[in-house]
């Protein structure tokens, strides 16, 4: 029993000697340091040592409409809470040789995705799929990818406003086949590529191609410049489908930014005799920092649907629209979004009741909007 006790015995004698302030002697052995804890690369070095990048976010609102937001891409659902996205991206895009990149997202948003690419209504979705080869000043992506048309983004990260532009109601979202992109100089790029149409991930109908030219010119800090071009027949309506975008952006300061894009959409018919389907219209937004947590956005826009292929009403109509939005961001990873939207058509198209089997009851000629939107970008 002695012999057990003995180190507690010392460990008390250093102790108390410390304690009075008497010096230990020199040969006394000292209590042992305490094993380093070993410690591992994060996360975070171990992709940026491979030059995987994995980023992602979460997009939930609650959307408030005197009607059934006709005519609107993603918030078509009124008076609910709702999880819009929530979506991971892994990206391996070395600056030479092959790489590739998949974003997967699910939500709300996906079911509106899904059936315009004509899936299944389902929540769950491959937003873009494809591998890359880079050699110079070339880069070539096939597979499935986002289109060059318009100012806003499937992402709600990339926008500005918790809703979607009727701009973007009226542009593809995605694509599926080659596309090149070749920086001429560091300032201009030229894109080309051919693809299955508007949306197509696969033809069950006809083999039919559409093609996609576009160009990006960034000068300086101050102005860019993207212009790009869809034409090529729609499977559906087996007819030639062509549109023209621009989008022009010129930062005034740091902290206001100016942007104008500009759609001219035409859809052939089939049928001899049958008109050409017109549309083109144009989106003004202000983006300025308030703060460096504050800031407030502003989007003007009309829709010209000269013969409703737009909205699939086949009645000649003009809708324009205004949206303020106001974000705050109390830590770089988190924004809240605060929305007020107003639509107008010289047509009434807005449904505002609907009756028990969910056909249409009541229609008008305007249509109200608020939102708020929390969006974690990790």
């Amino acid at each position: 029993m002695y012999t057990h006790r003995k180190p507690l015995i010392v460990s008390a004698m250093i102790l108390s000697a410390a304690a009075s302030g008497v010096a230990l002697a020199a040969d006394e052995p000292a209590a042992p340091a305490a094993p380093a804890t070993p410690t591992g690369p994060s996360l975070t070095d171990v992709l940026t040592a491979s030059g995987l990048t994995a980023t992602g976010y979460v997009a939930a609102s609650y959307y408030h409409s005197n009607g059934y937001s006709t005519d609107h891409q993603f918030d078509n659902k009124h008076d609910t809470f709702q999880l819009d996205q929530a979506a991971v991206t892994l990206a391996y895009q070395p600056k030479e040789g092959f790489g590739a990149l998949v974003d997967i997202a699910a939500g709300e948003d996906m079911k509106i995705l899904n059936t315009a690419e004509g899936s299944n209504s389902n929540t769950f979705d491959v937003v873009q799929g494809f591998v890359q080869y880079a050699s110079g000043p070339l880069t070539v992506i096939g597979g499935k990818y986002v289109t060059l048309a318009g100012a806003e983004v499937i992402a709600p990260t990339g926008n500005s406003n918790f809703s979607r532009s009727l701009l973007f109601y009226a542009e593809p979202l995605t694509h599926t086949g080659i596309r090149g992109t070749y920086a001429v100089t560091d300032t201009l790029s030229i894109i080309a590529g051919v693809n299955n149409g508007w949306n197509y991930s696969s033809l069950q109908i006809s083999g039919s191609k559409t093609g996609e030219v576009g160009l990006a010119w960034t000068p300086n800090k101050i102005f860019a410049l993207t212009a790009q071009a869809y034409v090529g027949k729609d499977p559906t309506f087996d007819a030639q489908r062509t549109l023209v975008d621009a989008v022009a952006t010129y930062n005034a300061t740091d902290a206001l930014t100016f942007i104008l894009s500009y759609d001219w959409g035409k859809q052939d018919q089939h049928a001899a005799g049958n008109p050409n389907l017109d549309w083109n219209g144009a989106a003004f937004y202000t983006n300025y920092a308030i703060s460096d947590q504050w800031r407030v956005s502003l989007r003007l826009e009309y829709l010209d649907d000269k013969d409703g292929f737009i909205t699939a009403t086949g009645i000649s109509q003009t809708l324009k629209e205004g949206t303020v939005t106001f974000g705050y961001d109390p830590v770089k990873s988190f924004e809240l979004r605060f929305e007020a939207r107003y639509d107008k058509s010289t047509q009434p198209t807005f449904v505002r009741t609907l009756t028990a089997s969910q056909t249409t009851d009541t229609l008008a000629n305007s249509q109200t909007g608020i939102a708020l939107q929390g969006i974690y970008k990790f």
